[in-house]
């Protein structure tokens, strides 16, 4: 079947290299094994056995000229062609199955591709799906930082995405979707400490020998919470870099000196005990999370459900 729409805005990219009698068939299966990242995984979405999925892909690889997938010991790696080709493919194929009305890419039994921060997923994002998924909706989640998981977004990789910031440009649809509060944390023996430094009332400097504790050596929370909250530059280094958030939280409930956390994170550590607060500010430091959503997802009903779920369980984050 004849498809010149695909090779519109890349005449030198990989869709612009598609044959005019490109095989949508082929298209629905490449975009079916990007999104699920194996072979076997995109098999019984598309009713496809996994050699015929392997066929088609290999098909299409010789129609384009290039690798599409990188072998891995389990799955596939999507290629910087495969990228872009599914940059170009997603939506129209999308938009098609919706129309259609039925096929594996309508959304009737395609899993819904989620993902977000690792901490926020865990503590509140998959908490508030547990009835789609006891109903029946199912999800592949993946964790990463703003920027990667974005990209691969954009790509098709993801039918929704939470990120830290709105993304750049009118390419992604996001709204945003609640606003989470940052503490400055320490177990309680160095609250006392602090507490009883001479420069008790200067806390930047009580702070000066209590170890810095952050998941990152640029300090990006760290950094922004003295700059907010005390309108000035974070002059202290990391003395231990772990790399996640949850990290960070078992670290300091251990005694290993203070940080900045998401209070959603850590919360339950404040309210037994385990972390105390050692600045209440008149004005928290905020961030503004944001559910973004690729163009053409919401062809697959769940990903609707997921959506609208998750914007009514935010109004309580």
């Amino acid at each position: 079947m004849k498809n010149p729409d695909l090779a519109v805005g890349a005449p030198d990219g990989v869709a612009g290299r598609l044959p005019s009698h490109a095989d949508l068939n082929l298209l629905r299966t490449f975009l079916a094994v990007h999104r699920s990242g194996s072979f076997t995984a995109a098999a019984p979405l598309l009713g496809l056995s996994q050699p015929t999925v392997t066929a088609q892909i290999r098909t299409l690889e010789q129609q384009t000229g290039r690798e599409l997938f990188t072998r891995l010991p389990r799955g596939v790696e999507p290629t910087p062609a495969a990228h872009e080709l599914a940059s170009q493919v997603a939506a129209p194929l999308d938009a098609l199955a919706a129309l259609e009305g039925g096929g594996p890419l309508s959304g009737h039994t395609s899993p819904v591709h989620l993902a977000g921060p690792s901490e926020l997923l865990c503590v509140r994002v998959l908490p508030s799906l547990v009835p789609l998924v006891a109903d029946g909706v199912r999800l592949r989640v993946a964790q990463g930082l703003t920027e990667p998981l974005l990209e691969e977004m954009r790509s098709g990789r993801h039918d929704l995405v939470i990120a830290t910031r709105r993304p750049r440009g009118r390419a992604l649809a996001s709204v945003p979707l609640a606003d989470e509060e940052y503490v400055l944390v320490a177990a309680p023996h160095w609250a006392r400490r602090v507490a009883g430094h001479p420069e008790a009332d200067d806390l930047c400097a009580a702070l000066r020998d209590v170890p810095l504790v952050t998941y990152a050596e640029d300090l990006p929370i760290v950094r922004r919470y003295w700059r907010t909250v005390f309108g000035k530059p974070l002059t202290a280094r990391a003395a231990v870099t772990v790399p996640n958030l949850y990290a960070v939280l078992s670290a300091v409930n251990s005694g290993a000196g203070h940080s900045v956390l998401p209070r959603s994170l850590c919360q339950e550590h404040l309210d037994s005990g385990r972390l105390t607060l050692l600045h209440t500010p008149e004005e928290p430091p905020l961030n503004t999370l944001f559910l973004v959503q690729r163009a053409g997802a919401d062809a697959n009903p769940d990903v609707v459900r997921v959506r609208d779920l998750l914007r009514e369980a935010a109004r309580d984050w």
